[in-house]
């Protein structure tokens, strides 16, 4: 069977502190799961715990054993994320607690795909009794998705209901999707420490794809590349770990004191750290008290917990039980998805108070009350495809790359939306960067509107430069994608080439008399000097011309091809050049070499002209220079 499509299944504990969800683990794994000393001395747990478990099927899952006191809420968060079955247990002799509450509300916030009741300590308890807490327990589920889950009543201490349990664990594991394993890799750190001669070691549950010994990965933060010198997944060396299994990863390059909980391992180049997100925010209906415009929040993703500043856009309050359109501004950077989920608890003291669901992990900064702010949110939300359409018309123009490290999705899944929305024309693809139809319709037209501004403030040049146009465009658009542009323009008529330049398919330039009076004065003055032409301005000071009213009729001559533009400064009558080609082809038909003496001399010109047609000549190819010699390299024909 192919691993990368094997089920790999994460469970997860949930309840009250002391209500036996470690001894429960141990009963199903044989591990102890608390590593601790002080775990170990006070009996309960304090960070995270994790034991690899063999089903009745073959598979291994990996359970994460949380801990349950209210101080260690935090910890708790760091792992019940990435979970695909949750076991929420409940001592009978105490019943339903206030962390049995909190835990549960927090399950739900995050939206943990299945579940099962552990009713525990049954041993110490009678049937009748017994009955009554799962009826409690039943309450305090409904309205949840709890509300129809199993309910199996255990003893961890004795063993009894343990085999019954495992039954309901394997029937619900086998109805589970396997994550991603084609997308790009994404492991949120929850543990990281240093090993003696092996350096940095990282742990987390793999979200996404897959690492392989050897990768090369990003740690974000801080920001920094490592290699991965050694995989493990519970305990054994593997050369490969997928999505939905716990790993240990050895990395090199990096330092163990540069990570932290909540760091994301990932491919490189995909993920970006932001500090501001759009989301949909639901505040608890027994929240203690309404969440204010500006709120600071305890902000906790994935493993991550960061201090948030809650930006309300289209209210200035949120009642308990509500759910509102936010933007949150994070106090230091973490790595987020779009649809990620997310909790949030009071600054203090601190509670669980709502959470919600990740619209846009990388928003530009909103103005609040504005319609067209909650519309284009609203369409975010709506779904993949409308995230994408709604990314490609904000980034304008967008490479597939960059979409997935907006969107978070695998390369495979973002092509499929795409080939969608093409057929529905509301994008396309201009050489390698999509665009909305709307924009390709505006850039269109405003590369008309361009050209022909050109031409008024230009009459006498026959068109604008390419690279001027597409400067007066977006400047995100790539030269692959304006000539593609272009291009279309060019097939439809509505522009043409002018050489190097860009035109309307109807413009000529049309000097006036007056104009037409100044070009020939310039021409005959550079057709009489001939090859003693002087330099740019001392033959408009000879000519009582100023530079700037000059250029245009220069522009004009060069580009009707009746004078030759050597560089800015030296420019030859077309008669002249054609002349100084044909002594340049002659010499070489009897000469290896030339020098730039030579050359002047049977030119008739000044040195300084004569270098700048002989670089003229090298650029062209015509000839190539070798020291102080030049040799003829791709000579033209010269029509007799």
């Amino acid at each position: 069977m192919n691993q990368a499509r094997e089920r790999h299944i994460i469970i997860g504990t949930a309840g009250h502190v002391d209500h036996g969800k470690t001894a429960l683990i141990r009963a199903l794994t044989g591990r102890e799961t608390d590593r601790l000393k002080e775990e170990k001395e006070r009996g309960i747990s304090i960070d995270l715990g994790f034991a690899p478990f063999r089903l009745p099927g073959g598979e291994i899952a990996g359970v994460v054993d949380v801990p349950g006191h209210e101080r260690f809420i935090s910890n708790m968060l760091a792992g019940i994320g990435g979970i695909d079955l949750v076991l929420l247990v409940v001592d009978v002799m105490e019943g339903v607690m206030p962390q049995t509450h909190e835990h549960l509300q927090i399950l739900q916030l995050l939206e943990i795909p299945r579940g099962i009741v552990v009713l525990n300590k049954c041993d110490l308890a009678e049937e009748d009794w017994i009955d009554i807490v799962e009826e409690e327990v039943r309450d305090e589920v409904a309205g949840t998705f709890l509300r129809d889950a199993p309910v199996c009543r255990v003893s961890a201490v004795t063993g009894a209901g343990i085999p019954h349990l495992v039954e309901t664990i394997q029937t619900l594991v086998k109805t589970i999707v396997p994550k991603d394993a084609d997308g790009p890799l994404r492991l949120p750190v929850d543990r990281h420490f240093a090993v003696s001669g092996f350096g940095t070691v990282i742990t987390g549950t793999v979200l996404s794809g897959t690492v392989t010994v050897g990768d090369a990965v990003a740690v974000l933060p801080p920001g920094e590349k490592s290699r991965v010198r050694e995989v493990q997944v519970h305990g054994r060396k593997v050369d490969q770990g997928f999505a939905g299994q716990r790993v240990a990863l050895n990395l090199s390059g990096i330092d163990r004191e540069t990570i932290q909980r909540g760091s994301v391992v990932g491919t490189v180049g995909i993920f970006e750290q932001t500090s501001r997100l759009d989301a949909r925010l639901t505040l608890l209906a027994d929240a203690p008290r309404p969440l204010r415009f500006r709120d600071r929040v305890h902000f906790y993703l994935g493993t991550a917990r960061v201090v948030g500043l809650v930006a309300l856009l289209d209210r200035d309050v949120l009642e308990p039980g509500e759910s509102t359109l936010a933007q949150i501004h994070l106090d230091r950077p973490l790595v987020a998805h779009r649809r990620d989920r997310f909790i949030i608890r009071s600054y203090s003291p601190m509670t669980t108070i709502g959470g919600g669901v990740i619209i846009d992990p990388a928003p530009a900064k909103h103005r609040r009350f504005r319609k067209e702010v909650m519309t284009a949110l609203s369409e975010l939300e709506s779904g993949e495809k409308s995230f994408l359409l709604q990314k490609i018309a904000d980034q304008a123009a967008v490479r597939l790359k960059e979409l997935e490290t907006i969107s978070g999705m695998g390369r495979e899944r973002i092509e499929q939306h795409l080939a969608i929305l093409k057929q529905e024309e509301k994008i396309l693809l201009l050489a390698d960067q999509w665009v909305t139809q709307e924009s390709f319709r505006s850039w269109s037209f405003q590369m008309e509107e361009e050209v022909g501004r050109f031409h008024e403030k230009n009459p006498l040049l026959p068109g604008m430069p390419q690279a001027t146009l597409k400067q007066a465009l977006i400047k995100v658009l790539s030269q692959k994608a304006f000539s593609t542009l272009l291009a279309g323009l060019l097939d439809a008529g509505r522009l043409t080439l002018a050489g190097e330049t860009v035109c309307l398919a109807d413009f000529h330039p049309a000097p006036s008399a007056a104009e037409t009076a100044v070009i020939e004065r310039l021409e005959t003055a550079y057709r009489q000097a001939g090859a003693t032409a002087k330099s740019k301005r001392e033959m408009l000071d000879q000519l009582g011309l100023a530079e700037d009213q000059a250029d245009p009729f220069l522009g004009y001559l060069f580009a009707t091809g009746r004078l030759v533009k050597l560089n800015e400064e030296s420019f030859l009558d077309a008669a002249t050049y054609r002349h100084a080609l044909g002594l340049l082809v002659g010499h070489f038909a009897t000469h290896e070499t030339l020098t730039l003496a030579e050359f002047r001399d049977l030119l008739g010109s000044a040195r300084k002209q004569t270098q700048a047609l002989l670089e003229g000549f090298d650029e062209l190819k015509y000839t190539m220079r070798r020291g102080d010699l030049r040799v003829a390299w791709k000579l033209p024909e010269i029509e007799s």
